[in-house]
C-alpha cells in the first residue's frame, strides 16, 4: 500500500486480538507500531510476534497502560512522538465490556463502559489531534457491527458504542482536511475471545465439539466462513494508506456480510 513505509502509528489495546491484527498489517506495509496493553508479558509476546512479520526497516515498540486511566493516552502519545518524531496514524480499539441485559446492570457498570468504549477514544484524539494534523494524518476506530444490528444480551456494547460513532462523523469533518477519521465494524473474527467463548459454550454442555460451536457460528454468514483476525488489520492498514485519500467519514462492516441492515 502507497504512503505507509516509514510512518508511525499508535494501536490501542493491540497485545492480541482485532488490535494487534491491526497493528500487523501496518507493520507488514513498513510502519512504525506503537503497541499498548495492560498485561506486559503479553505485550511483550506481542512486540516479537508483530516484529516478525514487519517489513525491513519497521520498529515495533510496546508501551503498557490501561486505557481508561485518564493519564495514560497522552503519555502513550507524547512518547511516540519523543521515540518517532510525529505521528501519522492513531487506531483506537478496545475490549468488549461484560454482556448482560439492562435489568442485570449498575450505574457504575455503565460508566465503567463509557470510560472504556468513549472516553479512551476521547482522549487519545485530544492528545494526537495536533501530531496527526502536523504532517496530514489518519484516525480508524475500531468499534463492532452491533452499531448497525443490536446482538442481544450486550446492552452495553450495543448501546454505549454508538457513541464512537456520533464521535467519529464528528472528527471526519472537525478534524479535516489534515486527518481523515474512519471506522470498521467487526464482525465475527476468530480472536482467542472468540475461541474462548465457543470453548465455554461447549463445556456448558451447548455444542458437542468445538467444531459444532464453530458451524453454529458461521451458519448466518454468507461467505461461509469466521473472519481472521487480519481480514480486519488489513482493511485498517488500507484505510490508513494514500489509496483511501478520499475515505473520510465512512464506517466499514467486516462481517461477511452477517448484518442484514441496508446501510
Amino acid at each position: 500500500m502507497d504512503g505507509l513505509t516509514g510512518d508511525t502509528a499508535i494501536v490501542t489495546a493491540s497485545s492480541s486480538g482485532l488490535g494487534k491484527a491491526s497493528a500487523t498489517a501496518l507493520a507488514r506495509e513498513g510502519a512504525n507500531v506503537v503497541i499498548n496493553g495492560r498485561d506486559e508479558d503479553q505485550l511483550e509476546q506481542a512486540i516479537a510476534d508483530i516484529e516478525s512479520e514487519a517489513a525491513d526497516g519497521a520498529t515495533v515498540v510496546g508501551r503498557a497502560g490501561d486505557i481508561t486511566d485518564p493519564d495514560v493516552p497522552a503519555a502513550i502519545v507524547e512518547a511516540t512522538i519523543e521515540e518517532f518524531d510525529g505521528l501519522d496514524h492513531l487506531i483506537t480499539s478496545a475490549g468488549g465490556p461484560p454482556p448482560g441485559l439492562l435489568l442485570d446492570t449498575t450505574d457504575q457498570d455503565w460508566y465503567d463502559a463509557f470510560d472504556l468504549l468513549v472516553m479512551s477514544v476521547v482522549r487519545f484524539v485530544r492528545a494526537a489531534a495536533d501530531p496527526l494534523r502536523d504532517g496530514g494524518g489518519s484516525i480508524v476506530n475500531i468499534t463492532s457491527r452491533t452499531v448497525k444490528e443490536p446482538s442481544e444480551s450486550i446492552v452495553l456494547s450495543n448501546s454505549v458504542r454508538m457513541a464512537v460513532m456520533g464521535l467519529q462523523k464528528t472528527l471526519s469533518r472537525e478534524l479535516a482536511p489534515e486527518v481523515r477519521v474512519n471506522a470498521v465494524l467487526p464482525g465475527a473474527h476468530e480472536t482467542q475471545r472468540i475461541q474462548n467463548l465457543m470453548s465455554s459454550a461447549v463445556d456448558r454442555g451447548e455444542f458437542d465439539s468445538y467444531d459444532e460451536a464453530v458451524a453454529d457460528r458461521v451458519a448466518g454468514i454468507p461467505v461461509g466462513f469466521m473472519g481472521e483476525p487480519l481480514d480486519l488489520g488489513n482493511v485498517v492498514a488500507f484505510l490508513c494508506s494514500a489509496e483511501a485519500r478520499y475515505l473520510n467519514g465512512v464506517a466499514i462492516p467486516i462481517d461477511g456480510g452477517e448484518h442484514h441492515s441496508t446501510l
